[in-house]
């Protein structure tokens, strides 16, 4: 077990820490609402979560070791190790892995040396597997310190990281420039990008993200000339009539049965919704 207490923080880190946490604390109702941003700010100045940062945000907001501690090992994004200057996160979800995802992630471990929270031996990369990056219309995606590269192949994620631990420039493939992970970090306790352009950065959505949208305006499917939806403002071909019922016709221009309103106990006067006798009777 390690000495109790933690080392505490040398004078000048110290007061320049506590000037920051006083600022993050200020934007709450309560001090303690204020955990999740100081342990961004504390993994900011070395990288991880010590035992020394811990103490920082527990003597800060009146809580105990243990309760900071406790929420510290709860969320993925905070680093209970020396980690490196930039985390290489492969998604291995569900439709990044069918579309290689999982190809990507072996590579790299081959690759580099590594297992899954492992660092390089230059500490430059950290590669881990992640979960969805709600960026399944670019799979595989690959995300350093949390900024996307999209659409990659074995091929493509070894260049990356072969150009990160070389120090060379590295565009993401969307969204701001990248940065280390403790500038990252520093980032997420809520203090503003200061390096500039790069808040004016940004990234729209991309073809494979707007298909959904064209198709349901009634615009061609790229690359399908012949295949144009109806969009659900326009009338819509009348329906198979009801079993039964040879003549009758469905109403134009009748909803989806997403948007359709569904009969329900809770629409019917007559039956309301709710037990209608004590139970066991």
């Amino acid at each position: 077990m390690p000495a109790l207490p933690a080392p505490d923080y040398p004078a000048d880190v110290r007061a320049r820490l506590e000037a920051d946490a006083k600022e993050v604390i200020a934007r709450y109702p309560g001090a303690r609402s204020a955990l999740l941003p100081l342990l961004h700010l504390v993994q900011a100045e070395e990288g991880h979560v010590t035992r020394t940062g811990i103490r920082f945000c527990a003597e800060l907001l009146d809580l105990t070791t243990a309760e900071v501690t406790a929420v510290s090992t709860f969320y993925s994004m905070y680093r209970r190790k020396a980690s490196g200057d930039y985390q290489v996160g492969v998604c291995t979800n569900t439709l990044c892995a069918v579309m290689g995802g999982d190809a990507i992630f072996e590579d790299l471990k081959e690759y580099l040396g590594v297992g899954n929270g492992e660092t390089t031996e230059d500490g430059a990369v950290t590669l881990e597997h992640i979960e969805c990056n709600a960026a399944c219309d670019f799979a595989p995606v690959v995300m350093v310190n949390w900024e996307f590269f999209d659409n990659q192949t074995p091929q493509s994620a070894r260049e990356l990281v072969d150009d990160l631990r070389a120090g060379r420039t590295v565009e993401p493939t969307r969204g701001a420039p990248l940065c280390t992970f403790r500038q990252t970090a520093r980032m997420l306790a809520g203090f503003p990008d200061e390096r500039p352009g790069a808040v004016q950065a940004t990234g729209g959505a991309g073809p494979a993200s707007l298909i959904g949208l064209r198709l349901a305006k009634g615009e061609v499917a790229p690359g399908r000339v012949d295949h144009v939806v109806a969009p659900r403002t326009a009338q819509a071909p009348a329906e198979e009539p009801p079993s039964g019922q040879a003549d009758a016709q469905a109403p134009p221009g009748h909803p989806s049965s997403h948007d359709a309103p569904h009969e329900t106990s809770a629409s019917d006067d007559d039956h309301p919704a709710g037990p209608a006798a004590e139970e066991g009777e």
